[in-house]
């Protein structure tokens, strides 16, 4: 993650912080820090536009690009520096924490009370959104990520089947490779490639590895060789990259399976939202399978709405925006559209097509079986120093700057050390 941006590019933020600042006067307003920028994010973001519309709210975007979120997190750092306080930030689990440690954040418990959200979010997600007893988020979804995303075209024409283990998965995209197609599509920032390294850990190693491992950090797992395997599996699938996956968004990766360009990519289930709004349908379009091996686990993260202690005049909008984002129709409503699955466990899964219902089926058995686990490389498995620490170290391996699965074992070993 570049954790610093330029000068000029900071003070260009702040200032972009104060123009927020300065309209902050129409108190009819909501303002919204996020990097939902793709075509389906947009899409999903605009439902709950709609529905604040309809109270008399009207709706001040501050998108900042980039899929990991890095530099939207840069700039609210910048904003917040400056007193300058959005109505909310998309945010991810620990920075909420870090943020509200800090003081800045909001105290949403009067409307927490008042919609239930104490007995229908879940504890996984509460232990994000709620500090010192006091609400100071509203988590929007539940995303995970130990997702296989396939073009059935191309699954149909290579003849291929759903991958049980990651030996079948390679010989799957061996096929592809032979018929002339991409098999993996995969963008080369370091977010995306330590995503799916979560995954091949889980399939390596298990459940209990991974939780030892990732959320516990427990060094004898870290430095094990289930670890050393672990990037030997990462070293033989990034083989089947095309030679410019470096640099590629998600949401470009995502298009080149949408397309037939490419077999499948290994993404979060956010990805659904671009099929969804590519209009594609699962099981005729595409296919949505639980990497190999990881199958009655779930790996997940929640984008939350990190609601910030603006003054009095402000604080209706954000009441409304937060009431907004856990009804359950907008839940229903906007997950459908994210490809996530709902962030409370009452809403019905009637309007979700097949890849959402077995997301939502998929994340209360793992909550009820204890395998439900946050995801280090999306910054909820352990604090943002250790998974940036995390993302670098796999991001050097599968760039060559790191040659070899033993070297790659000590130095992610050292990263978490030097980050605790």
């Amino acid at each position: 993650m570049r954790r610093f941006l330029t000068t000029t590019a900071m003070i260009a933020l702040a200032a972009a912080g104060a123009g927020v600042s300065a309209r902050a006067a129409d108190v009819k307003e909501v303002q919204m820090l996020h990097w939902w920028t793709s075509g389906g994010e947009a899409a999903a973001l605009n439902v709950l536009k709609q529905d604040l519309s309809k109270e008399g709210y009207a709706w001040k975007d501050v998108p900042v690009a980039g899929g990991g979120g890095d530099a939207a997190m840069t700039a609210l750092k910048a904003m917040v520096a400056a007193g300058n306080y959005p109505t909310a930030s998309q945010m991810l689990g620990y920075t909420v924490l870090d943020y509200a440690q800090a003081g800045v954040m909001g105290d949403l418990t009067e409307t927490a009370k008042k919609e239930g959200w104490d007995n229908s979010v879940p504890k996984a997600l509460q232990k994000f959104s709620v500090y010192n007893g006091k609400w100071v988020a509203a988590p929007v979804n539940v995303h995970s990520v130990n997702w296989l995303w396939i073009n059935k075209a191309v699954m149909d024409k290579i003849g291929g089947k759903q991958p049980k283990t990651f030996d079948d998965l390679i010989a799957l995209l061996d096929k592809a490779k032979a018929a002339g197609v991409v098999p993996l599509a995969l963008g080369g920032q370091n977010w995306q490639e330590a995503t799916m390294f979560d995954s091949i850990v889980l399939s390596t190693g298990g459940p209990e590895f991974y939780k030892k491992a990732f959320n516990d950090l427990d060094e004898a797992s870290l430095k094990s060789d289930t670890m050393k395997k672990s990037f030997d599996n990462l070293a033989k699938i990034v083989k089947y990259v095309d030679p410019n996956f470096s640099g590629r968004d998600w949401n470009l990766a995502t298009a080149m399976v949408i397309k037939g360009d490419a077999l499948v990519q290994v993404m979060g289930d956010w990805a659904k939202g671009e099929f969804v709004a590519a209009k594609k349908t699962p099981e005729k379009d595409y296919l949505c399978y639980r990497f190999p091996g990881t199958e009655g686990s779930v790996i997940y993260n929640s984008d939350m709405f990190g609601m910030f202690n603006v003054p009095a005049d402000r604080k209706a909008a954000q009441v409304a925006l937060a009431t907004a984002t856990l009804s359950k129709s907008f839940q229903s409503a906007f997950n459908v559209v994210k490809g996530s699955v709902p962030a409370r466990t009452d809403v019905p899964d009637t309007a979700f097509d097949a890849c959402g219902k077995k997301g939502i089926a998929d994340l209360k058995h793992a909550n009820e079986g204890g395998t439900l686990f946050g995801s280090l490389a999306q910054g909820y498995g352990a604090p943002p120093a250790i998974a940036n620490a995390y993302k670098d170290v796999v991001s050097k391996f599968v760039h060559g700057q790191i040659k070899s699965s033993d070297e790659a074992v000590k130095q992610l070993v050292q990263a978490i050390d030097d980050a605790r």
